[in-house]
């Protein structure tokens, strides 16, 4: 498939936030200056951006993990740390991002030069100025910023346009794409030619209408076979489908068996069978075309299809057809755009804990316990006093007591094994 890529999975991560400092006021004269540690800087945010000049997603195939720069560190005389750095992706416009694990929709990219946040940088933590009171004037403790959780999203460039040509493979989708747009796109006599969709623009009544060429599709295409979902994606965003069929059998094929065979593929993709369709008999210049127009016809009324003939080789047809497709899509929706599903932005309950026992140990855990220990100065007694505050105000030293512990009982909390006291 060359250098078309359409769809990767890639890993991303917002930056953590600093963490605060612990610092003194140092000054000449000043023998026992009060606490001055500055809060650490929040950390980068992660922003997409829609580059219309992007037109495939083969930059992700060479990187595909992109962490946003970390807050720096508080510092002294109340100095907040510096922010980190945003990161900026760019992808191609028609790039709609999903979170992997969920199949939620993050993003849809669909409008040129659109920039969307996605993942927010972690939040600085506080230095020890914050923890000063009448009692404690002097806290030899900080809190560290807030880490933030690498995700792993899905994108998927589905391409935007009004109109798809669909058909199997060498009915002359690309010869029709060429006769009546600017589009040149590859012309072969072989099975599957174009090998990624193609656009180009044709102006009618005023307007100008997007086709796009959709590589051939075979049966099975639903299910993966032939170019399969590579590109049926890129029939989704379509108002109108003109479903292109080699009415003079030239292949081999039976036009009829071919309109019903793709048809039941575009049923088994979604909704994409109920998609508004126009059939479109190419080849007519041909022996034995006549005979098949008329068993198409049949077959389109009871779908309620119009029907055109043309002849992509000798330039024939094609007005009525255009003037069709631009009285439909009139009356259509405009090009889908998939609906973000918001995705609760994970706020955890730092007071939250837990506690369970392992061969005699009682273990402490919870979102809020690894940063409550790395706020604590062990080597400092009154920091030590302010955890062990700390913990009672939570609940933890009742939890634990509840739980069974007794004096001198060890308790582990994230790597820190102490003796259970009063």
């Amino acid at each position: 498939m060359g250098n078309f890529v359409d769809h990767v999975t890639i890993t991303a991560k917002a930056g953590n936030g600093g963490n605060g400092s612990t610092s003194f006021h140092r000054e000449k004269f000043v023998i026992n200056g009060g606490p001055d540690g500055g809060d650490g800087g929040c950390g980068g945010d992660i922003l997409f951006f829609a580059d219309p000049n992007m037109h495939t997603l083969l930059d992700f195939r060479f990187k595909s993990k992109y962490t946003a720069e970390n807050g720096e560190d508080g510092k002294a005389n109340r100095c907040t740390g510096r922010r980190g750095n945003d990161l900026l992706i760019k992808v191609p416009v028609g790039t709609v991002i999903l979170d992997d694990p969920t199949d939620r929709v993050m993003a849809d990219m669909d409008q040129p030069g659109e920039t969307r946040l996605l993942l927010r940088g972690g939040k600085g933590g506080w230095g020890n100025q914050h923890f000063a009171t009448p009692t404690r004037q002097a806290p030899n403790f900080a809190r560290p910023g807030i880490k933030t959780e690498v995700r792993t999203l899905r994108l998927e460039l589905k391409t935007i346009a009004d109109v798809g040509l669909i058909g199997y493979p060498n009915v002359g989708k690309s010869s029709i794409l060429s006769v009546v747009t600017s589009a040149r796109p590859k012309v072969g006599n072989y099975h599957f030619t174009t090998l990624t969709p193609n656009l180009g623009i044709v102006r009618r009544f005023g307007k100008d209408i997007v086709l796009a060429d959709i590589p051939g599709l075979i049966e099975g295409a639903a299910e993966g076979a032939g170019l399969g979902h590579d590109f049926l994606r890129h029939v989704e965003r379509t108002r109108l489908l003109l479903h292109v069929v080699d009415i003079s059998g030239s292949e081999g094929r039976d036009p009829v068996d071919d309109l019903d065979r793709i048809n039941s593929e575009l049923d088994r993709y979604g909704d994409l069978g109920k998609r508004p369709q126009i059939i479109v008999c190419n080849k007519m210049d041909l022996p034995g075309s006549e005979e098949n127009l008329r068993r198409i016809r049949v077959l389109a009324d009871g779908m309620g299809c119009p029907v055109f003939p043309v002849s992509a080789a000798a330039h024939q047809g094609f007005d009525e057809l255009l003037d069709e497709t631009a009285r439909l899509l009139e009356s259509l929706p405009p090009v889908l755009h998939y609906q973000e599903e918001e995705i609760p932005e994970e706020k955890e309950d730092y007071d939250a804990f837990e506690i369970s026992r392992d061969d005699g140990v009682f273990i402490v855990s919870g979102p809020g316990m690894d940063r409550l220990i790395d706020s604590v100065n062990f080597e400092d007694q009154e920091s030590l006093n302010w955890f062990h505050r700390t913990l009672r105000r939570l609940g933890v030293i009742d939890a634990l007591r509840s739980a069974g512990a007794q004096e001198g009982s060890a308790v582990r909390i994230a790597d820190m094994e102490f003796d259970f006291v009063e």
